[in-house]
């Protein structure tokens, strides 16, 4: 591929308006796009995993084209409303202060943004290296005045509770007064998402406002349940030529809005820079007397915009080390690589931890599942184990410290165990939605995902595989076995022997495909015997056993106690993971039991009527029809079973289980239900690329090409704005890692089985196994690993059958062309 070539892939891949840079670390838009606005912001986000602000305009406010969101992660308020004759409860992440707000004039003319000025040029571009966004804009006001303004904008990573943007003045063609207005405005709502405008958005009440020292100000509010204190300080200073300018200023104290309005002369083309540091503290947070008090203490602290950029990219520096990445020929690949990691880290990063809390679906982005934590860490750990081992564990401690309201929760449905809920928030209670405005129809409809118990399967698997990667056996004996097991537990209690059947049967559930609530006439109880819940459910009961021979005998003993484990349960785990029922038909799979008793739906007759039918159940529910009627998937559901387990391990779950895993039926069963999916979900593409990897390479490829392009381009129509999809970005990297580059940690092995298109070339990345820093590379016909030196236990590292020991500082070769060997051997580079 020509530079000019792999240039033009970049750009393409980049998505609409934008385009990369030569070197793939700038995320660049030019000019103005109202429409485009939102899906720019969200994707223009900087953040550090404490807070995270959204890309709009300093000067923007929310108006159906800007949303300058701001969010601090785990801070959330619960709000009532009545829809459709019920009361409904809604619990939110809190939309907070807008700290950006500064806004010009000239001679007291009117206030210029791009909704009242000629916008004669904008340009925005997000350095992926930095995580620093830079805006030039070039606006022309009604008497033709020209100005250029060039903001830079950070949220730092070294020091987690401050933001700082610098904004650059420049009169072209005029000389005068220049006022401008800072402002920490705290009149903001939740209001991004449009079908939850309807309901109640208004999660902040004024506490006070104060102006600490003649430079700044401080914000002080309070959410209206959940009494959480938010405050901001602010320090606002302008210069010209690195020297403080005479200003006059006059205090803003309008009611929730602080700040100062800035006078000052401006000559034609000399440059004044107006620098804005902000701090922000809750009461969540650790270690401080209160959050206004913190604040104002810690703003002199703060050096200027120079300084903090400079700390703030030494840390992202570090960070790129331990997330490092490259192809030879990545086809436009890489810029949306990297800039799926750098949005990870931002949501979830060093900062998380000790944090309480979880891997938020949309990241800090924006709105869309009002900020919920579903089972989106199953995708998102695999990156984060073999990277950032500390922040696992404390996101796996999310859940940890939710156990005791997901066993109530069990408890309460007549179960035993741990029953963690389908959406997450501050306590671990279900915070599924029972109502659902559809748009298609107008109607608020129920919402039966609380169903979806698999969740808990997903945080068993986390754990277990977190502990696989790590070997982190203190984390496993004291924190991480013990929710495993209730997990377990759970599922031992849900099933229910069947008689007629001699086997168990799991009833009244939701599977990952999230369309199939019920049977046509009984929508909202469940399906029964879904086959992903099934099989997934006795892999984690068999772990759980597996967990109780790897804890030392004194804890197991203590466990066992504190737990109430008798020999009759664990009796009861095996006869369950041995015994539950998987439904198959026509050589495939069921997805649950009476699959194949559905109605096969005129996929051709939709897709000409709407176009667009990601969203099948919504499009039905408009004609007066359910999805419930209709051999119809949303995303992955059994398929997603192809995606947890190798072909291996699913082999030796449905052995145990006394069904026989024939070849020919994991790709019978694939094609089989991507005929039957809308994709209506971003995760489906990602899905469906990892388990074609290996049957159907071209397919595969297309799927890899939509699940990069889920939010740069929003394929699904208008989600991105709401917030970015974090699963899918994470798993885009791990779609190269672990399934084209076969990368597996099981049996204290690092396994590598790579399938990598030649086209691709040659990717390398790093990785941490067992503490062991090691550099995989992986081409066509060639796989090596290379450690780091140092005090490291050397590392056990197999390829296709041949297994090798790599100690700190050595290499290893494995070559592809070739028939597996029996014998291992190590070979110089």
């Amino acid at each position: 591929m020509s530079a000019a070539e792999a240039r033009a892939a970049q750009d393409q891949a980049a998505g609409p308006g934008a385009s990369a840079s030569d070197d793939g670390w700038v995320l660049r838009y030019v000019g103005y796009d109202p429409a485009d606005e939102g899906r720019r912001e969200a994707l223009c986000t900087v953040g550090n995993g404490y807070l995270a602000t959204r890309g709009a305009a300093a000067e923007s406010r929310a108006d159906g084209v800007h949303y300058p969101g701001t969010y601090v992660a785990g801070l959330y308020n619960r709000l009532q409303d009545r829809v459709d004759g019920r009361v409904v409860e809604n619990e939110s992440l809190v939309n907070l202060p807008n700290w950006l707000a500064t806004r010009f004039r000239i001679d007291g003319g009117p206030w210029l943004d791009a909704g009242h000025a000629e916008v004669v040029e904008q340009a925005q571009e997000l350095d992926l290296r930095r995580a620093v966004l830079t805006r030039r804009t070039r606006l022309r006001d009604g008497e033709g005045r020209t100005t250029t303004v060039t903001e830079r904008r950070l949220v730092s990573m070294d020091q987690p509770h401050v933001c700082a943007q610098q904004l650059t003045y420049v009169p072209e063609d005029w000389s005068g007064r220049l006022e401008v207005r800072s402002v920490l405005d705290g009149a903001v709502r939740n209001s991004l998402v449009a079908r939850y405008r309807a309901l109640d958005g208004r999660h902040l009440d004024l506490v006070r406002t104060a102006a600490p020292a003649p430079d700044t100000v401080l914000l002080e509010m309070v959410t209206t349940r959940s009494a959480i204190r938010v405050a901001m300080a602010a320090r606002t200073v302008v210069r010209r030529d690195g020297r403080p300018v005479e200003v006059e200023r006059r205090l803003v104290d309008d009611g929730p809005v602080v700040g100062h309005l800035l006078v000052f002369d401006a000559q034609a083309s000399e440059p004044v820079v107006l620098e804005k540091t902000v701090t922000v503290f809750t009461g969540r947070d650790r270690a401080i007397a209160e959050p206004a008090h913190e604040a104002v203490r810690w703003l002199p602290r703060v050096g200027g915009f120079d300084d903090l950029l400079g700390r703030h990219a030494l840390a992202w520096a570090h960070l790129w080390q331990l997330f490092y990445l490259d192809m030879e020929r990545d086809g436009g690949l890489l810029p949306i690589l990297r800039l799926h990691l750098l949005h990870l880290l931002q949501s979830v990063s060093p900062a998380s931890v000790g944090l309480d809390v979880g891997v938020p679906a949309r990241g800090l982005h924006g709105e869309a599942y009002r900020g919920h934590i579903f089972w989106d860490e199953l995708f998102v750990l695999p990156v984060l184990n073999l990277r950032l081992p500390a922040l696992t564990r404390s996101l796996l401690r999310y859940r940890r410290r939710r156990l005791p309201e997901a066993r109530a929760a069990a408890q309460e449905a007549g179960f035993s165990g741990a029953m963690f809920p389908w959406q997450s928030g501050s306590n671990g209670e279900e915070e599924s939605q029972l109502l659902h405005l559809n748009p298609a129809s107008g109607r608020w409809v129920p919402d039966p995902t609380r169903r979806q118990r698999h969740v808990g399967l997903a945080v068993a698997y986390n754990v277990w595989q977190h502990y696989q990667a790590t070997g982190d056996r203190e984390f496993l004996v004291h924190e991480g076995a013990e929710t495993l097991l209730e997990v377990a537990r759970f599922w031992g209690s849900l099933a229910a022997y069947d008689e007629s059947r001699g086997r168990y049967v799991v009833r009244g559930v939701m599977g990952p495909d999230e369309f199939h609530s019920g049977y046509p006439g009984v929508e909202q109880v469940g399906v029964d015997n879904n086959a992903y819940t099934n099989v997934m459910a006795a892999w984690v009961l068999q772990r759980a056993l597996d967990t109780l021979h790897l804890l030392p005998t004194l804890k197991r003993h203590e466990l066992e106690e504190r737990m109430g484990l008798q020999r009759a349960e664990l009796a009861r785990w095996r006869d369950v993971a041995q015994g539950l029922f998987v439904p198959f038909h026509d050589g495939v799979i069921s997805q649950f039991e009476g699959y194949e008793k559905l109605e096969e739906l005129d996929w051709a007759a939709y897709r000409a009527r709407y176009g667009n039918i990601q969203r099948l159940d919504r499009i039905l529910e408009a004609e007066g029809d359910s999805v419930n009627r209709y051999k119809a998937s949303k995303q992955a559901d059994t398929v997603m079973l192809f995606y947890l387990l190798s072909a291996d391990e699913l082999r030796e779950v449905l052995e145990h289980l006394g069904y026989c895993l024939e070849p020919e039926l994991i790709p019978r069963t694939v094609r089989y239900y991507l005929e039957r999916s809308s994709h209506g979900s971003t995760l489906s593409a990602l899905v469906h690329a990892w388990v074609l990897a290996r049957s159907d390479r071209t397919r595969a490829l297309e799927f890899l090409d939509q699940t990069l392009r889920a939010d740069v381009a929003d394929i699904q129509g208008g989600t991105t704005p709401e917030g970015i999809h974090l699963a899918a970005m994470a798993g885009s990297v791990d779609l190269l890692q672990r399934c084209f580059c076969g990368l597996e940690t099981r049996q204290d092995q690092l396994v590598l089985d790579p399938y990598w298109p030649e086209s691709l070339g040659v990717m390398e990345f790093a990785i941490r196994y067992r503490e062991q820093p090691i550099l995989v590379r992986v081409r066509g016909d060639r796989a090596e690993v290379a450690a780091g030196p140092g005090m490291w236990r050397p590392v056990r590292v197999s390829c296709r059958g041949e297994l090798a020991e790599l100690a700190p500082g050595a290499r290893l070769a494995f070559p592809l062309v070739t028939a597996p060997s029996t014998t291992a051997s190590q070979r110089g580079l």
